[in-house]
């Protein structure tokens, strides 16, 4: 049984820092891509940043660049998005999704709310 469980949210204050987990199961993690989106009330579902499956290739969302950081350990089969220096406008439901275009898996957590607010 495939299972994506993010765990981290809450609510922070502006300028705060959290970090969320993705922790995998069900599924060879290693093979799989990893990334992070958000959907914030009323809005569509974003991409924030993505690490391949070799961990050397990652990419961000230019409203997340050089504030966030996605990595991985293969180990744990977990996922990482450290985000700092948050702001009101990073608050939002984030979804973990594990994707392989070769196995043909493409799997998504439940969501957890990041709250940014003073």
């Amino acid at each position: 049984q495939v299972q994506l469980v993010e765990s981290g949210g809450g609510l922070v204050q502006p300028g705060g820092s959290l970090r969320l987990s993705c922790t995998a199961s069900g599924f060879d993690f290693n093979s799989y891509a990893m990334m992070w989106y958000r959907q914030a009330p009323g809005s569509e579902r974003e991409f924030v940043a993505g690490i391949a499956k070799n961990d050397y290739i990652v990419n961000y969302a230019d409203t997340v660049k050089d504030r966030f950081t996605i990595s991985r350990d293969n180990a744990k089969s977990t996922a990482y998005l450290q985000m700092n220096s948050l702001k009101v406008d990073d608050t939002a439901v984030y979804y973990c999704n594990a994707r392989s275009k070769a196995a043909g898996g493409d799997y998504w957590g439940q969501g957890i709310q990041v709250t940014v607010s003073s």
